[in-house]
């Protein structure tokens, strides 16, 4: 496990959270559990010019050579037990995968009570550019500690899902992104100046996007609109939606967990790296 001075990781240890996000209380029977047996997992402390960004990382604890790298971005609760459990499933299949808590400058998701309370005093306050240069920094971080920035692919998952469509526009160098349920149209401001409908016929970035079609929050619509942007452009981009599932069907520790989907959305994941250069050794 990559070790810290004891100031900084004590630190990190309050900054990120530790368990499920309180929010999500209680935790469904159904919550998959990954083990950290052969891997390499632990806090990164990444260093900005106004902090620390905390991270997770989990690594294969043998590697013959640098690693593929999978930028893992939370959802609105932060980088708790869940999105800690998809960079274990991950980096059990090879990858070096690394979630940051892009909300460590406003808070942490994980102590609120109710998802109103992280919404309005933490996710709104949080500007779109800022998540860009915090994800640059974390793949610069990954490309120092045994991960290949050359061969790097993100996904995220909520509010994370919409930053993949955005992280890809911003970084044309990635090799592939899945976007989970994450927002397509919205409201523009000064801290959500593009959404991904926007930047949907510019993007190079070959993105899968994996939607329910009874999720409430991220209407049909907004999702034909999505393909038919992503038409217009040259990304090879795809968009597969579920039609019996609802929002946060990977989410396994929620009700909302849909298994049928969530199960051949992470295949279709895994073929979607596969088929774009993001194979591991």
């Amino acid at each position: 496990m990559h070790r810290f001075d004891p100031p900084r990781r004590n630190f990190l240890k309050e900054a990120l959270a530790t368990g499920f996000a309180l929010a999500v209380q209680p935790i469904s029977a159904a919550s998959i559990i990954t083990d950290s047996h052969d891997l390499d997992t632990g806090l990164a402390g990444i260093a900005l010019d106004d902090g620390i960004l905390p991270a997770y990382f989990a690594k294969p604890r043998v590697q013959s050579g640098k690693l593929p790298v999978m930028l893992v971005v939370q959802e609105i609760f932060g980088v708790h037990e869940h999105i800690r459990d998809i960079c274990r499933r991950l980096a059990k299949l090879g990858y070096l995968a690394i979630a940051p808590e892009l909300y460590f400058r406003q808070g942490n998701p994980a102590e609120a009570s109710d998802i109103p309370t992280i919404i309005n005093t933490i996710v709104s306050k949080v500007a779109d550019a800022q998540v860009l240069q915090d994800l640059d920094a974390t793949l610069a971080w990954a490309n120092l500690h045994g991960g290949d920035a050359k061969h790097a692919a993100i996904t995220g998952f909520c509010w994370g899902g919409r930053i993949t469509w955005l992280y890809a526009s911003h970084n044309p160098d990635l090799k592939a992104g899945i976007a989970w349920y994450g927002k397509l149209t919205g409201e523009h401001g000064p801290l959500t100046p593009s959404q991904p409908v926007d930047i949907a016929a510019s993007l190079k970035v070959p993105v899968l996007g994996l939607y329910g079609g009874k999720d409430g929050s991220i209407p049909q619509d907004s999702v034909n609109s999505m393909r038919q942007a992503l038409g217009q452009g040259h990304s090879h981009s795809e968009i597969v939606v579920y039609p019996d599932a609802g929002h946060a069907f990977n989410a396994d520790y929620r009700p909302s967990y849909n298994a049928a989907a969530a199960q051949d959305g992470w295949q279709r994941m895994l073929d979607w790296l596969a088929s774009h250069d993001m194979k591991t050794r």
